[in-house]
Order: structure tokens, then sequence, then C-alpha cells
């Protein structure tokens, strides 16, 4: 801090930091942003800016601090002690500061009226090479990344998206530092696995579209873009193939039943052998 104590310095000085800094936690809004200074067991002053979702994050992190104290980050509620300017060498004031708001400042005023969990709606102004989606809303360009773009697998958001196109989107993050807003499409969107999960015990055919060394990946679903599960070799055959193309070929069709989804970690097991057993009963009853 002493480093940048030059002339024209400008010091805006606050009360010194509570050493309660269990009541400081206690004092945290229901709601709403509040920048957060605290010194830490070395002596280092560290701030950052947070809101309600944040703040059980916030409070783990600050375990062990010497002092705390919360700042207001709206200027229409920051009260310092005083505000100072250092002279130059010879004792004359020079600093001058714009008084015009500049794109930072009305950037930060925007992402202060954004909240996590909100919707908003902007439009597609670039998609990048490497797979993120810029959108721009309301002057200011938020990025999508492409998992957030779909439930199901797309190479590139070019494949659904257009620059140009207007989007509605879920507010995923609003970083105040980094000035960075993350949305999500797919979050407003119901996930269609878990239709494939109220699917568990039924009998489907689909092409298998991958073989790997411990099984084959069949797609349950007549689109292009539909679910694939995994038949494990233990599935495939009875008994198990040492390898699976001594069973099927990639663009066979194969009949499979659904034995497990996984939502959350994106998988749905098939077996063959089971569906086999199924036909191979009903034949019996016929």
């Amino acid at each position: 801090m002493r480093a940048r104590l030059a002339p024209r310095a400008k010091l805006t000085v606050w009360p010194d930091l509570s050493a309660d800094v269990a009541a400081v936690l206690a004092d945290l809004p229901d709601e709403g942003l509040v920048e957060f200074v605290w010194e830490t067991e070395d002596g280092q002053i560290t701030s950052t800016v947070a809101d309600e979702t944040q703040f059980a994050e916030l409070a783990a992190q600050i375990a062990g601090a010497r002092a705390a104290a919360l700042l207001p980050v709206y200027i229409d509620e920051r009260h310092p002690l005083f505000t100072a300017v250092l002279p130059d060498s010879d004792g004359v004031l020079r600093a001058r500061w714009r008084t015009e708001p500049t794109p930072s400042d009305r950037d930060w005023a925007f992402l202060k009226t954004l909240r996590r969990g909100r919707t908003c709606t902007g439009t597609v102004t670039e998609i990048a090479g490497f797979g993120d989606t810029f959108v721009d809303i309301g002057g200011f360009t938020a990025v999508i990344n492409i998992p957030e773009i779909s439930w199901r697998h797309i190479d590139h958001p070019a494949d659904i998206l257009t620059v140009g196109q207007e989007v509605t989107a879920e507010i995923l993050d609003v970083d105040m530092v980094r000035e960075r807003v993350s949305l999500s499409l797919k979050a407003l969107q119901e996930d269609p696995m878990l239709q494939v999960a109220r699917q568990v015990g039924q009998i489907v055919t689909g092409p298998v579209t991958k073989l790997v060394p411990f099984g084959a990946f069949v797609r349950i679903e007549d689109r292009e873009d539909g679910f694939e599960g995994l038949v494990h070799n233990t599935e495939l055959s009875e008994p198990p193939a040492e390898r699976p193309e001594d069973v099927a070929q990639v663009g066979d069709l194969l009949t499979v039943k659904i034995i497990d989804v996984d939502p959350t970690r994106r998988r749905i097991v098939l077996s063959h052998t089971q569906a086999r057993a199924v036909s191979c009963e009903e034949s019996r009853h016929v």
C-alpha cells in the first residue's frame, strides 16, 4: 500500500477493521452486493465483492481472519471517514479526475442490477472459434460456454445459434471483480435425459455408433443427436465376448434394454442380453 502513496494519489480512508469477525458476518444483509474487507493471519489486507449466494463460501474463506469490515458497493451508500489527495512534492495540488462516467463505471452500474438465477434477453454478437458465444444484454457483453448451450451434445455453438439471434438465458454468475457475466441457455430447458430415465426397463432398438474395448455404444433415440448408452461386454453376449466387434459392428441395429440412467453423470447403461431374455420369454408365452 505504501508503494502506491505517490503525488496526486487519491485516498479514501475508512474506519478501522473490527476484530469481532463473527459480528461482522452477522451483519451481512439478506440479499444484495457488499464489499467485504478482512485482514489475514499474516497481516495481508484482502477484499472481495460478493452477493447473498456467496456469503456462505465467504464465511468459510475468512476463517481465522484477524479483523474484518463490510462496505457498501453502491455509491450513494458509501460514507468513508474522509477522502484526500496527496499534493506534488512542492506542496501544490495539481490532481484532476474525470467526472463523466467511464465505460467501466457504466458496466459496474449495470452489473449491480443483475442477480444469479434471473433470466435476461440478449442478442448473439459473436460465436468464437474456441466455442464461447458472446451475447449483448443491454450494452454489456455476456458469455455462454458451450456446455451451457444445450443438454444434448453439439460440436459447435454455430450448430444451433447464429449471430444476430435473440436468446433468453439464465444468469449463472456475475463476477464483479473481473466484470464477467456467465449465461446458460439449457438452464431454462428441461433436461431430456429425465424423460429417458422414466424409460428404465423398456426395450428399444437403435444403431451401434461406436465400439470401445469394453463394449458398444447404441443410440436409443430416433434422432441424429439422440442419447447414446453403453452396452458393456458383459451385457453384450452370453457368454461375454472378448471383443465387442465379435458381436456387432458400427451401424448394426441392436435391441437393448435400458437398465440404468444417471442424468447427473450423463450415463445410460444398456443390456443386449437382458433384451434377448425378455424376447425369448415372450416367445414362450405366445
